[in-house]
């Protein structure tokens, strides 16, 4: 919890995001991660001064438990002076034992965001689904706390000016923001009408540009001018040496010969989960990938 100290910005997790965003699909399918269309209303979390504080955080915590489809799983939520802005005790359940920092006495607003981190930490939990690295741990919690409908709340927790600072998770406001986007992208969702912070807004739309630019890589034909002009360039010097290469280390694709003397092929991320998705080099071809089933448009 970033409180009064500087605050990362820009997307120094974008890999492991992407990692996280793959791992989900590949955990979940594309039929579950469909269930998850609708995100947590505001509300549904809404939390007044007048409310009993305990009483207020038990229910915000039903709520988040019920998003993400715990029905057995009871939340015992509690306060404390910590470091963290929160922490959860991961048993095999069905009760967690919840401590928020106490700064979110005072902070009742903020509650919803701590709380969806941690449902999704028991969610995962329930999963089985982590990554080896502490660190990359908690940005796979945040990352599918956002893709899933409840991390918005997040993004919105976060609030900068001139004095003074304020954010909750481990992503940068941005990377938040490019989570969201690709949630937006794929629902339909637009999170940015439930921001109360205008940081959490300029992060979002940070975020959204270069969620978009993931459908304009070639050789998706959405590529523009430019990137297709350097792709023909590297498909010229592949189908030349006949090998993998990788002559530009900033591009996303990468060519390969086939073992059997068949045709050049590429590979590339899906814009959609970032699988790699291979295809035959020559004339437009619709691709649809293996792991979300999207329909992609390429001209490799």
């Amino acid at each position: 919890m970033a409180n009064g100290s500087p605050v990362e910005h820009g997307f120094p997790h974008l890999g492991t995001v992407r990692e996280a965003v793959t791992a989900l699909y590949r955990r979940l399918s594309r039929d579950t991660v469909q269930t998850f269309s609708v995100s947590v209303a505001p509300v549904d979390v809404a939390f007044c001064d007048t409310d009993d504080l305990h009483l207020g955080a038990q229910r915000v915590a039903r709520q988040m438990v019920r998003h993400f489809r715990l029905p057995d799983a009871r939340l015992i939520v509690g306060f404390r002076e910590m470091t963290h802005a929160a922490n959860v005790e991961l048993t095999a359940g069905p009760e967690y034992f919840v401590e928020l920092n106490d700064r979110f006495r005072t902070h009742r607003g903020d509650i919803g965001a701590a709380l969806a981190h941690e449902v999704a930490h028991v969610y995962l939990h329930r999963l089985g689904l982590a990554f080896a690295r502490t660190a990359d741990n908690e940005i796979l919690t945040d990352t599918v706390a956002a893709y899933l409908g409840a991390g918005w709340l997040l993004l919105d927790a976060y609030r900068e000016d001139g004095v003074s600072s304020q954010k909750l998770g481990y992503l940068t406001p941005e990377e938040f923001g490019y989570v969201l986007a690709k949630r937006a992208l794929l629902f339909g969702e637009d999170p940015s009408v439930w921001f109360t912070s205008p940081q959490a807004y300029a992060a979002y739309v940070e975020g959204m540009a270069l969620a978009r630019e993931d459908g304009r890589q070639p050789p998706l034909t959405g590529a523009g001018w430019a990137g297709r002009r350097r792709y023909a360039h590297d498909r010229r010097h592949a189908h030349d040496r006949r090998h993998a290469t990788g002559a530009r280390p900033a591009a996303v694709y990468a060519f390969t010969p086939d073992p059997s003397g068949g045709p050049l092929r590429v590979s590339f991320p899906c814009p959609t989960c970032h699988q790699r998705i291979r295809v035959p080099v020559g004339g437009r071809v619709r691709a649809r990938c293996g792991l979300c089933r999207s329909v992609l448009e390429c001209d490799p």
